[in-house]
């Protein structure tokens, strides 16, 4: 027999539960971003400082230690990342996040320093508020569809890998302004999808129910999405440049 003050109970606890996961997953969501936009600011103090140093700034960009080892350190700190993050301390995670924020600042650095250095600081700053606002609605939609995008995940591992290969051989190879300019426009396209596929991977870890690993689970977000805005960024500010003949 139905018990009416259950049922009475009930019809009140689900969406006080409504409303207390609503406003979880909007600080934790919250909390990714914080993390992010913390790691945008640090990358930003290193683009200062290269472009006050421009000696230095010309130096990683044309010598085989300033270009290949941060580059081989974000690829290391991305592959091992996720797994420290989420089987490590906080203190692991955190130590994983900034050090990952600080490879991929020696990669931006150097570049937005050469650009500011030649008088082209306000084409770094259009690069960054196009990437902005395409990264942010992406993000906007990833998180808020009903869409599943979880079929997503093979092709965009696969096509990243693909460009990846494409990058490296036109820069020690072909070496082509052409193939450049290509190569940049797909992965726009394709960093993209892989923002709101991201997205929803992120905000599914809440759903999911990563009980006293949110806070570690909000650096994994910021992680994954951080170097993605990095990779939207730098291959925009490519096609601004190669479009317009600088």
């Amino acid at each position: 027999m139905n018990n009416p003050r259950k049922q009475f109970s009930d019809s009140f606890a689900s969406p006080l539960k409504e409303v207390a996961y609503n406003e979880g997953l909007r600080k934790y969501m919250l909390g990714v971003y914080n993390y992010m936009g913390l790691g945008i600011a640090l990358t930003a103090l290193v683009a200062m400082y290269f472009a006050q140093n421009q000696n230095l700034a010309i130096f990683m960009r044309s010598s085989a230690i300033g270009i290949w080892l941060p580059f081989i350190a974000i690829l290391g700190l991305g592959w091992v990342g996720p797994k420290v993050i989420f089987s490590g301390s906080q203190i692991a995670a955190h130590g994983i996040y900034w050090a990952y924020v600080t490879a991929w600042g020696f990669i931006i650095g150097p570049v937005v320093g050469i650009y500011a250095g030649a008088g082209m600081a306000n084409m770094v700053y259009e690069a960054f508020f196009i990437t902005a606002a395409l990264f942010g609605s992406l993000s906007l939609w990833g998180y808020t569809t009903k869409k599943d995008l979880s079929g997503w995940g093979k092709f965009l591992f696969m096509a990243t890998v693909g460009l990846v290969i494409a990058i490296v051989a036109n820069f020690l190879i072909f070496k082509s302004d052409m193939m450049s300019v290509i190569v940049s426009s797909l992965v726009v396209l394709v960093f993209s999808a892989i923002t709101a596929y991201e997205t929803q991977t992120i905000k599914r870890l809440y759903a999911e129910g990563h009980e006293g690993a949110n806070a570690r689970a909000s650096i994994f977000g910021a992680f994954s999405l951080y170097g993605t805005f990095a990779v939207l960024f730098l291959h925009i500010l490519n096609l601004l440049s190669r479009l317009r003949g600088d």
